[in-house]
């Protein structure tokens, strides 16, 4: 009796309190309902005091009298707070009688909430090793994470059956834990007779927000669940979330993930970060991945992934895993974006043999666009890729560096026929185009290649410039057969099935095999091209040079038009030659070589033979008109050595040496006038000069001289300008033919 005396003094005197809004009823449980005091029409108690009823709006709720600590009155509020106190929790709900329910069962807290008021604020504190947060909402609510840690051996941590938009705020220097168990236990059954969702440590039916700056820790144990979930959108503004395990993905959201700050680090069996069904858009923020399971994603995504700002670093380390994985288009637009993978590619039954499943950098399965990113690419792993697509690659803008040192290796494709899989730093099924940034790829490991397409590849436009540098060191692969029935797999720098045209830009290439191949056609137009160590220089059937300047060094042919049949019969292969400053030096083959005809109409050619024959300055099965331009070849004594065709408009002249003269040797000509027409050094020992220029005239006279020296700059062993002095004369001859012989 005394106890209830007591509570009703401080009751009445409370309601004599001005300003209040609610009146808090503090129960013995540690529970604290509020109610506005304005819907609250009476409080009174049973006629033997046990029982305390409060009409409140049209709710008579009631409550044991000895249950009831006190109440007090204070302001109306909207925040809902749940402190996590061991086995128990102490909740205060300001709410209690305007739709919001929470209920508890140890440490499992239920909330239920009928309100259409949005923005009710949920705030949790406080530690429990046996718990859980479970939210049933009609409205948008936010969820306030102040420090919190709950472990859920049997389920969720968190678990979100909502599907109104959620906003999660990290607070402010607080570490907030989730931690789910191995085996859940079976879900409740919904409304529509169901079981409900729960498929990860924080788990949401609705479209999650995080935002603020404190720090999230999700570890999956969930067996078969991820760490993260949500079956809508996960949006990532803000906070320090990491993903410190997870038994599948580590975030997976099944309509797509936006991220636009904060930090985000997932350690995952699955993939790190799946937007499922839907997309991926990353404009900000930092994101650490690792991967070490096979046929696994970075981050992935069925729709579109953009990218366009924000700093990654992904890690895949399984077999036949990607880092960046979508179904639809891929844009990298911006950010910067580091890989590192080291797993193998994997051979898969299919047709007569296999089909091999790589681990891959960036794939996409329709088109990739790099348009700002900067993308560093390390691959190690046994035929990894760096950059792959099912259908093209187009860049315009951005830097990309790709480091590949995986070997390649030989296997029996779906035919039936033996074949090899190797690394390559850039692939696609369909075309590439390069229009802008910058390019570094090295490849290293047996038969890796630079650049491979199906398709065509385009480098630069009339107005960009885009910088290549192309490198491979690798050794080929043996593949079958012996002689010349052997097929290899050989490190080309550029390799395209297609047509492959090059507007603008600067390619430079260092390769163990060819430089640039084509199976249909080359063509240059206003670029710089620097090929200083291949085997074949330029091949393809047809070879266009229409301006710029190109370099370039081989062990066999440089420049190469041919359709591959190989033998002394014209295939119909050309190479033409319409402007720019070429340089071809071979140290094995031929310099200008053409299984067909040779066309040149302008620019300056200057080829440095071979050193020995049989191999010679320039070769050709068809016919070599010379009707424009300048073209100068230093050679040796074979007898195949080549000069222009008689059906040239422009005249030139064979000269050969009865002995071999040096490098350190020029060889000079002058007309009649003593006007310096030629002043050439051949970078090797030399039999043989092929040359033809507008200044030799028919019916004209010229001089050979050999030694001597030249104050003119020598651009690649011609010289320009100055004056030629102290040779030793050799012969003076006169023009008779589009084609003069010289013996001297």
């Amino acid at each position: 009796m005394r106890k209830l005396l007591l509570f009703t003094v401080c009751l009445l005197s409370s309601l004599t309190l001005l300003a209040q809004e609610k009146m808090y009823i503090h129960k013995s449980d540690n529970f604290t309902l509020g109610a506005l005091i304005s819907m609250t029409d009476s409080v009174y108690f049973s006629n033997d005091g046990s029982t305390t009823f409060f009409r409140i709006g049209d709710t008579l709720a009631q409550y044991p009298t000895s249950d009831i600590d006190s109440i007090t009155f204070g302001a109306n509020p909207n925040t809902i707070y749940v402190t996590y106190n061991g086995s128990t929790v102490s909740v205060i709900n300001p709410l209690a009688f305007e739709g919001v329910s929470v209920t508890a069962e140890g440490a499992d807290v239920t909330v239920n909430s009928v309100t259409d008021t949005t923005n009710i604020n949920y705030s949790l504190t406080g530690t429990t090793p046996d718990g859980m947060f479970k939210i049933y909402s009609e409205a948008r609510y936010n969820l306030l994470l102040n420090g919190v840690s709950i472990t859920n051996p049997d389920g969720p941590a968190i678990n979100i059956q909502s599907e109104k938009k959620t906003t999660v705020l990290l607070t402010e220097g607080t570490i907030n834990t989730f931690i789910d168990g191995v085996t859940y236990a079976d879900p409740a059954i919904n409304g529509n007779g169901d079981p409900e969702d729960q498929d990860g440590a924080f788990f949401s039916e609705a479209h999650l927000v995080f935002s603020g700056t404190g720090t999230l820790n999700i570890s999956g144990f969930g067996s078969d669940q991820h760490a993260l979930c949500s079956d809508d959108e996960i949006e990532i503004d803000g906070g320090n979330i990491t993903v410190i395990r997870a038994v599948k993905d580590g975030i997976h959201a099944n309509d797509g993930i936006a991220i636009s700050a904060g930090t985000v680090n997932v350690t995952a069996s699955g993939d790190a970060i799946d937007g499922d069904e839907g997309f991926v858009l990353i404009s900000g923020g930092s994101i650490t991945t690792n991967n070490i399971e096979d046929d696994v994603k970075g981050i992935t995504c069925d729709s579109t992934m953009v990218i366009s700002d924000g700093t990654l670093n992904l890690t895949v380390t399984g077999d036949q895993s990607k880092a960046l994985k979508s179904k639809q288009a891929m844009t990298l637009s911006g950010g910067s974006i580091t890989i590192y993978t080291s797993g193998n590619a994997v051979l898969e039954a299919s047709g007569s043999g296999y089909d091999p499943s790589y681990c891959t950098a960036i794939k996409s399965d329709v088109t990739i666009t790099l348009s700002g990113a900067v993308i560093t690419i390390t691959s190690s792993g046994l035929a990894g890729k760096g950059i792959s697509s099912d259908t093209d690659i187009v860049m315009t803008d951005g830097t990309v560096n790709i480091t590949s040192s995986g070997n390649g290796a030989v296997y029996t494709n779906t035919s039936g026929v033996l074949d090899a899989y190797v690394a390559t730093c850039f692939s696609a099924d369909g075309n590439i185009v390069l229009s802008g940034g910058s390019v570094t790829t090295s490849s290293s490991g047996t038969g890796g290649k630079g650049i491979s397409v199906d398709g065509s590849l385009t480098i630069g436009t009339t107005d960009i410039s885009p910088t290549l540098q192309i490198t491979t060191t690798g050794n080929r692969i043996h593949i079958s057969g012996t002689g010349n029935n052997a097929t290899y797999a050989e490190a080309k720098a550029v390799k395209s099935d297609g047509a492959v045209v090059i507007n603008k830009g600067t390619i430079n290439i260092a390769s163990a095999d060819d430089g640039i191949k084509s199976e249909i056609s080359i063509t240059i137009n206003t670029a710089t091209v620097n090929i200083t160590n291949s085997v074949e220089g330029i091949e393809a059937p047809y070879i266009t040079i229409n301006n710029g300047d190109v370099n370039a060094r081989a062990s066999d042919d440089v420049f190469n038009a041919t359709f591959g049949d190989g033998g002394e019969q014209d295939d119909g292969s050309l190479l033409t030659i319409n402007g720019g400053y070429i340089v071809l030096n071979t140290t094995g083959g031929d310099g200008l070589d053409s299984n067909g005809d040779i066309l040149i109409t302008g620019g300056t050619t200057i080829v440095h033979g071979p050193p020995s024959a049989p191999e010679v300055g320039m070769d050709y099965n068809g016919t070599c008109n010379m009707n424009s331009g300048f073209l100068v070849i230093s050679g040796t004594n074979s007898n195949m050595t080549q000069a222009p065709s008689n059906s040239s408009t422009q005249y030139s002249i064979k000269a050969m040496s009865n002995t071999s003269l040096s490098s350190s040797t020029l060889f000079h000509l002058q007309d009649a006038s003593a006007n310096d027409v030629l002043t050439f050094q051949p970078v090797r020992n030399y039999y043989s000069i092929v040359f033809s220029s507008s200044a030799l005239l028919n019916g004209a006279s010229y001089s050979i001289y050999t030694g001597g020296t030249c104050t003119g700059t020598n651009n690649n062993g011609l010289y320009i300008g100055g004056t030629y002095s102290g040779g030793t004369f050799e012969k003076t001859f006169t023009i008779t033919a589009k084609v003069t012989n010289v013996n001297f």
